[in-house]
């Protein structure tokens, strides 16, 4: 079995549009269950993803809740011995031959995790976005290659055993906690970057601060978790 998970925070505009992805079809022929962790929306994300979901997890806790909570949620109460944690403004280039990709490549003892290239959504897609993502992408795909192990939260798989065998996601990193696990993860195991598969994302973010903005941003939040284990945002500024 595969587990899904995606994390949720007021993404009514978005998620619909990746789990209709996941047909009965599509569910039964990988053995699929899509678990949703809401980290606590108004928007009527919640309502929306009842109609889908095989399990959803609400954050009930006082105080807001990381990102990574949410993935670590969803993963441990998961039944499938592969972890797939794609996010909500996301969604699937040919989710069939992705998912019969990745069952092939995850057949390999010595691959224990997975990744691919991210581009922008077809249709909103600028010049400047192929440039940035092209260039991400080869860049992610050299240090996964060098071992260093490199992953975007727009498409982490990962064997279960691996997963928890790191203690899964660092819930004190708020922002970068998505490459961090996988710097773990290469310490374990060989991660793979899949250059035939992708997955497309809102520019939303790109939109609002521009790319050198978002670049230098994550080059100093990269920095400093990689030297003191933590990121520089207190909050992860939401973008709806």
């Amino acid at each position: 079995m595969i587990s899904v998970i995606i994390p949720t925070l007021n993404e009514v505009k978005y998620v619909g549009n990746l789990l209709s992805q996941f047909t009965p079809e599509i569910r039964k022929k990988y053995d699929l269950e899509i678990i949703v962790s809401d980290g606590g929306s108004t928007d009527g994300t919640v309502e929306l993803v009842r109609n889908y979901a095989d399990l959803l997890i609400l954050h009930e806790s006082e105080g807001r809740q990381t990102i990574a909570e949410g993935r670590n949620k969803g993963a441990f109460n998961s039944r499938g011995e592969v972890l797939f944690f794609i996010n909500a403004d996301t969604y699937i280039k040919d989710i069939d031959n992705f998912f019969a990709t990745i069952t092939k490549e995850l057949k390999d003892p010595n691959v224990i995790a997975l990744t691919c290239k991210v581009s922008i959504f077809p249709l909103e897609e600028k010049l400047s976005d192929k440039i940035f993502h092209t260039f991400h992408n080869y860049y992610f795909a050299t240090l996964n290659y060098l071992g260093v192990g490199m992953g975007r939260g727009e498409c982490h798989i990962i064997k279960r055993e691996k997963f928890f065998e790191v203690k899964g996601y660092n819930e004190n990193i708020i922002a970068g906690e998505d490459f961090e696990l996988f710097t773990r993860l290469a310490k374990v195991g060989k991660i793979k970057f899949l250059h035939k598969l992708r997955v497309y994302e809102s520019p939303r973010r790109y939109r609002r601060y521009g790319y050198l903005k978002v670049m230098v941003s994550w080059f100093r939040n990269c920095v400093y978790i990689v030297l003191f284990k933590k990121s520089i945002p207190e909050e992860w500024e939401v973008i709806r």
